[in-house]
């Protein structure tokens, strides 16, 4: 079943609002993120589903700019809706409610093309900054599992399809220097900044400088950007 006021829109929205639809099959949760979301300013709640039917029916009629996806990446459901979106060719950006312990669910949704990872027990405020961030073309992912995530990734020795142009990653590799690249393979392998300190015989502020150069060079946002970027380009590896 599919619901919502903005439903009979057709996918027209106020200029500068963030449509959202909201994809659960837990009534519940579904309805109180809608509740959540419909207070927020520029933020429009375009529609719910709790169903594959009315998930791919929503985001082809709906045209949302972020689906907010419940279920798990793995399931069957979850493929035929990022297939939906690809297959429409869409600019929907998925951002996935997952549970905490699902750590290789993580994998499975940034690899099928999600653009953030919220746990269901978020707070409020993350959720919110999150849909912000993705519409505005970040990642999201909060902090204490972007390591897992990197070393989990760089394991697996590649980066999710289609990684640069989800990010609008600058092909500028060749413009990094000696000291750059060192860093970002070391990124790509999940050492925190204390840790490539000390491996490189330099300072925790040289490498936060260094980070700042890259990332500005690679149109980069974050760390986990950087490490898709270095997977992609298999940077991860020096060997």
């Amino acid at each position: 079943m599919m619901t919502g006021a903005a439903e009979a829109a057709n996918g027209v929205a106020s200029p500068g609002v963030i449509r959202v639809l909201i994809i659960d099959d837990q009534n519940l949760f579904r309805d109180g993120i809608a509740n959540l979301l419909g207070s927020q300013s520029g933020i429009e709640v375009a529609g719910c589903a709790d169903n594959v039917t009315a998930a791919v029916e929503g985001i082809r009629k709906l045209r949302p700019d972020i689906a907010l996806v419940g279920w798990p990446a793995t399931s069957a459901n979850c493929h035929k809706v990022f297939a939906a979106i690809q297959e429409a060719k869409l600019a929907t950006r998925v951002i996935m409610l997952v549970n905490e312990e699902a750590k290789e669910d993580f994998i499975d949704a940034v690899r099928q093309g999600c653009c953030g990872i919220v746990p269901r027990q978020t707070s409020t405020e993350l959720l919110i900054k999150s849909i912000r961030r993705v519409h505005a073309g970040e990642f999201w992912l909060d902090r204490m599992t972007t390591a897992d995530v990197i070393r989990r990734l760089a394991k697996k020795g590649s980066a999710p399809a289609n990684i640069g142009a989800r990010l609008g990653l600058r092909e500028q590799g060749n413009a990094l220097s000696g000291r750059e690249r060192e860093i970002v393979i070391l990124v790509a392998q999940g050492f925190k900044n204390r840790e490539m300190a000390e491996r490189m015989f330099i300072s925790e502020q040289t490498v936060k400088n260094h980070l700042h150069n890259i990332f500005d060079k690679l149109g980069v946002s974050d760390r986990l950007e950087l490490a898709l970027y270095a997977i992609h380009h298999n940077l991860h590896d020096p060997s």
